[in-house]
């Protein structure tokens, strides 16, 4: 069950939100740095590449940084904010059906 998030209100929504660009902005600038010195490193030690591998490896380096950066950043958005606080967890409650342990070496694979 889903009790009342602190995103719900608009001021804290608009400060977490607020940190969660700063975050991504500062990512961004770490990553173009990352790309051009990369880049600079391959331009130096090989001496016969395709344009199309520059590319390349710019798109790849970039889109995975900032994909995992994005991902963290609402990671750190959801726990900073209190979002997560604001889930119940039914297994907690002391008058909910608790489920039996699995116990691998009694499991049976049915033929």
């Amino acid at each position: 069950m889903i009790g009342s998030s602190p995103l719900d209100d608009p001021k804290k929504a608009t400060h977490a939100w607020a940190r969660f660009r700063r975050l991504m902005w500062f990512m961004l600038s770490i990553t173009v740095v990352t790309v051009v010195v990369a880049l600079a490193v391959i331009y130096s030690q090989v001496e016969d590449v395709s344009p199309h591998f520059f590319i390349a490896t710019a798109l790849g380096i970039g889109l995975s940084m900032l994909l995992m950066s994005a991902l963290m950043g609402l990671v750190f958005l959801s726990s900073g904010s209190g979002h997560d606080e604001s889930v119940e967890d039914s297994r907690d409650k002391p008058d909910s059906p608790a489920r039996p342990p699995l116990d691998r070496r009694k499991a049976r694979w049915k033929d």
